[in-house]
């Protein structure tokens, strides 16, 4: 029998916990760089949406010729103040070679894990090096994992925050001192750029903004800014005022994708961006001075590895990202390969009858085990059942052995001993 491993939100939040989040992003941010090193070995196509007036739910496939994954993500703006969360996503790797699911697991955690990796990687090909300050626009879910993200990849100390919401803003403030950051709470969106070396910008309401201003990067951002802007995800919303794209260096994941959802949905067709995975790979310079991993999947990504260069200080780059299927695509890989046995629960989803053409065999053998009505009300009994405190009728064992046979033969053995273990609990209950 094929069962496929699940890992659920409290195993991913152990697992996290137990290796570190600041040390998976790290970890992240290398295994993306080699997925990134064979872009264009990789099946790529832009997300499946479906929009409606309270958000959007999206399907993101991608695949090599080995593995196959796809990720089921939602974006609902106002989720949380109907208490529930704005992104809630899970995904699946299968094997390609006969379509069979070899992983399934959450993706809420994994997706912000992976969007701060994704970050990570763009900022350390894109960033001055020396860059210690970061300006967050936004300090909602994603806010602490960003802030882990830069410290991974540039050695972020000092964080300038802002939000228009309070509760968010001294949320974001309580744990990233906790986690050991220098925190200003800022006044406004000016007040945290002011002196910033990176600026994100991860705001939740789909509407055409302009959370971020070019006289903000100009006058009040440290000289050779780098703005990650990652707030800007579906058709119809933006954060970037287009002075600051048009003044810049621009890099995006997917060119295709990024034209109708990021901050490229404000500029002409022939507006010339970069995708990042080319300043991976070296055919295309992000920030001048700023080195490049090697060329070549599976190499290591070491900033500063690659020829040298003059570092330009003063120019500003952009990286306008709107999330990729082939980020979820890595991360999931990864975490297939991290994540300890202990924290894996196996579920049985594939159908495998003896005859591979004889799929109805599973509902005979059902039928033949006297398999119970699920919709029979409960304490109807069944033909030939006895009543309580009656000697058992002849034939029950065996009936009992055959719906044995028949929870193995579908992934169930065990389910007697929970049975007798809900029992026992109603009991104490009673």
């Amino acid at each position: 029998m094929t069962t496929v491993p699940f890992l659920d939100v409290a195993a991913t939040a152990r697992w996290v916990a137990r290796r570190g989040p600041q040390a998976v992003i790290a970890r992240l941010i290398d295994a993306l760089a080699a997925d990134f090193a064979r872009w264009p070995e990789l099946d790529k196509r832009a997300r499946i949406a479906s929009h409606s007036r309270d958000g959007v739910i999206e399907l993101m496939p991608t695949s090599d010729d080995t593995t196959y994954g796809f990720k089921f993500v939602n974006g609902h703006p106002r989720n949380p103040a109907r208490g529930y969360q704005t992104v809630t996503a899970f995904g699946v790797l299968a094997d390609v070679r006969n379509g069979y699911p070899t992983f399934l697991a959450e993706m809420t955690l994994l997706t912000a894990l992976r969007t701060a990796a994704t970050s990570g990687l763009a900022a350390r090909l894109l960033a001055r090096p020396d860059s210690r300050t970061l300006a967050l626009l936004g300090t909602g879910s994603q806010s602490e994992f960003q802030a882990l993200g830069m410290r991974a990849a540039l050695g972020i100390t000092r964080l300038r925050a802002w939000d228009t919401d309070p509760g968010a803003l001294a949320k974001l403030a309580r744990n990233a001192r906790a986690l050991g950051f220098e925190v200003h709470e800022a006044s406004s969106a000016a007040d945290a750029v002011t002196g910033a070396d990176v600026i994100t910008t991860c705001t939740a309401d789909k509407t055409n903004a302009t959370v971020l201003t070019q006289e903000m990067v100009q006058a009040l951002a440290h000289p050779g800014v780098h703005v990650n802007a990652i707030g800007g995800d579906c058709p119809g919303k933006t954060e970037l005022d287009p002075r600051i794209l048009a003044g810049a260096d621009v890099f995006v994941e997917y060119e295709p994708q990024t034209r109708v959802e990021g901050e490229l949905q404000q500029m002409p067709e022939a507006f010339g961006v970069t995708e990042l995975w080319e300043v991976v790979t070296g055919r295309r310079p992000g920030r001048r001075g700023v080195g490049r991993t090697p060329a070549g999947a599976g190499a290591p990504f070491e900033r500063g590895v690659g020829e040298r260069a003059a570092l330009d200080a003063t120019g500003v780059t952009v990286f306008d990202s709107v999330g990729f299927a082939v980020e979820d695509w890595a991360t999931l890989r990864f975490v297939h390969d991290d994540v300890p046995a202990d924290l894996l629960r196996h579920l049985d989803l594939v159908a495998e009858p003896d005859d591979p053409k004889d799929l109805f065999s599973l509902v005979r053998a059902a039928d033949e085990a006297g398999a119970p009505d699920p919709d029979a009300a409960p304490g109807d009994a069944a033909p030939g059942d006895a009543a309580p405190g009656d000697a058992a009728p002849a034939g029950r064992a065996d009936d009992a052995s055959a719906r044995r046979a028949l929870d193995r033969l579908m992934g169930l053995a065990g389910r007697d001993g929970r049975d007798t273990l809900l029992a026992g609990t109603a009991a104490r209950r009673g």
